[in-house]
């Protein structure tokens, strides 16, 4: 799996780091979403799911890795 967060886009909800703390994270002085890794492990990704629907700006993509 990997992951993209849209800083420009970014509201600074929140939605993502509570949803997926292990992935996601925000910047002490804008709030805007940060990413931890844009490869999550297996057992996060369903918090990574989870923080791409809740998004209110919909600033989070998941896509399946491409091999090779």
């Amino acid at each position: 799996m990997h992951v993209a967060a849209d800083t420009e886009k970014c509201i600074s909800s929140g939605h993502c780091a509570m949803a997926a703390p292990e992935v996601f994270d925000q910047d002490e002085e804008t709030g805007i979403v940060r990413l931890r890794t844009d490869h999550p492990a297996a057992e996060h990704e369903a918090g990574v799911h989870d923080a791409a629907a809740v998004c209110p700006v919909l600033a989070i993509t998941v896509s399946a890795e491409r091999l090779g």
